[in-house]
């Protein structure tokens, strides 16, 4: 890949990006969160296409212009999302779109071959399980390697691994890793991108790291080590941070004691949350932050562990118990979890609260109007009116929509999952102070970012998450992004 470019509106994702893969060879590619290594690997792929470059194999030229493309070129994709239709069967999904065939002009679909075929793949996996199973019926783990298996029944030349072991337990990753080494001994290449560094440490042949969709350096075999990556990764000089003045300590006002969740259920979180505040979580995509969120906010079960307000232990088994103990999310993608875009303004703002604006029964609309004014003027939102529907707001006015609403109720502690995603920098410098304010006036934040430096920049202490723990807390002297990353990376 020679000078691959490719912008969206708004971001340059890749600029001038080049990648090169040898026969038989495992490439690691690695980078932050946003570095622009699943944008790279989807042009590869035929998913999308670059503003300028060019991709090269066997020293031509080649157009890939769709997945059917880059099929037709050897190059296969395991994408970190699972693209299997949970309603068929094993063998129809490694199958779909190229079953075997029989019989006359009917052409009917030979289910024999494929099942025989199905099993010969899954066994290479550890797979005993039968052809038919239905996929639904399969773990989330289980789905994962019949998604392997499915690219790897393409015979690919070139086979992109994109997290394929986010789901995977010690013994089937140990599986997979078996399966490369074959791979790779009878002539595939793979590029495989994970936040995992021990994984790659004991696989790749060499590294290829992108920061902030630029290539920012490569190792061979012998230079891959834990600390060169993560230098490669970070790219500053980590003696320049300024570590800021500690921020007094307030009282505990909620304990999180051996939380389980559902996506980890072995893994256990503990922590404690003080009064004013800014507690941020970092970690890598797929560490379990999200999940964390979700179940304190009480949209996921707990599967063990418990919650303590002022040393009271409380049962959080919905959103409704969570806000009744005066605890809110402001969710990672507001527009589908923490708006109704056909909704007013007005609209979205009181519906938490609907019986603080009703009188018998009826909600009073002036009631509703004077808040959403308050909240208009103390937040800064930019609207013609209360009338004015979310859809039609920008990105930092419907997070600040999104706060208007928990705002309202008078918050002990509000949950921001990725607070500045996809709003421009004026925006998140309103919406940072805005975080500040609440935390001076004694609301306990707990602030989830993929951003190093918005971490940095905006916690009183981070704690840092890996598969489902936290694998340390750092008080403000101690953060860096060495410190976080060593941490993310466990």
């Amino acid at each position: 890949m020679r000078q691959i470019s490719k912008r969206f509106p708004g971001v340059t994702a890749l600029d001038s990006v080049n990648l090169e893969v040898f026969p038989s060879e495992v490439v690691a590619l690695i980078g932050e969160n946003g570095a622009g290594k699943s944008t790279l690997m989807k042009i590869l792929g035929g998913v999308c296409r670059p503003d300028s470059g060019e991709i090269v194999i066997d020293a031509k030229a080649v157009a890939i212009h769709s997945v059917r493309d880059a099929t037709r070129y050897g190059i296969g994709f395991i994408h970190q999302e699972l693209h299997l239709l949970d309603n068929l069967d094993i063998a129809a999904n490694i199958f779909l779109g190229r079953e075997p065939t029989r019989g006359g002009p009917l052409r009917l679909i030979h289910r024999k071959a494929m099942e025989m075929e199905t099993t010969h793949h899954l066994r290479r996996f550890g797979l005993e399980i039968s052809p038919r199973t239905l996929v639904q019926r399969l773990s989330l783990a289980q789905q994962q390697l019949v998604e392997i298996a499915k690219a790897a029944s393409w015979n690919a030349r070139i086979l992109i691994m994109d997290e394929p072991t986010s789901c995977l337990t010690p013994h089937e990753t140990g599986v997979l890793f078996e399966v490369i080494a074959d791979l790779r001994s009878s002539g595939v290449s793979i590029i495989y991108i994970s936040h995992r560094l021990s994984e790659i440490v004991k696989i790749a042949d060499r590294v290829i790291a992108l920061r902030d969709g630029k290539n920012a350096g490569t190792l061979d075999r012998n230079s891959i080590t834990h600390d060169n990556m993560v230098r490669l990764m970070i790219g500053r000089d980590l003696a320049d941070h300024q570590s800021k003045a500690e921020t007094p300590d307030g009282r505990v006002c909620m304990e999180v004691r051996n939380l389980s969740t559902r996506r980890f259920p072995t893994a256990q979180v503990s922590l404690t949350l003080r009064r004013g505040e800014v507690f941020g979580i970092a970690g890598l995509i797929g560490s379990g932050r999200t999940e964390l969120a979700q179940t304190l906010f009480g949209i996921d079960p707990m599967v063990a562990g418990q919650i303590l307000m002022d040393g009271v232990p409380v049962s959080i088994q919905s959103p409704r118990d969570a806000i009744a103990a005066g605890m809110f999310l402001a969710p990672e993608d507001r527009r589908i979890a923490g708006l109704i875009s056909g909704m007013t303004i007005r609209e979205n703002v009181t519906l938490p609260n609907l019986k603080a604006f009703s009188s018998l029964g009826i909600v009073r609309r002036d009631w509703e109007a004077a808040t959403a004014v308050k909240m208009r003027d103390q937040l800064g939102i930019k609207a013609a009116s209360m009338e004015t529907l979310v859809s039609n707001l920008s990105g930092g006015n419907q997070q600040k929509v999104v706060l208007a609403k928990w705002l309202a109720m008078n918050p002990r502690i509000i949950i921001f999952d990725e607070p500045t995603r996809g709003i421009d920098v004026a925006a998140k410098s309103e919406v940072y102070r805005l975080i500040r304010e609440l935390a001076d006036r004694g609301v306990a934040i707990i602030m989830i970012s993929s951003e190093m430096e918005e971490i940095l920049g905006n916690s009183d202490r981070v704690a840092v998450m890996h598969d489902g723990r936290i694998t340390g807390i750092l008080d403000r002297a101690q953060c860096s992004e060495e410190a976080l990353m060593r941490l993310a990376v466990a």
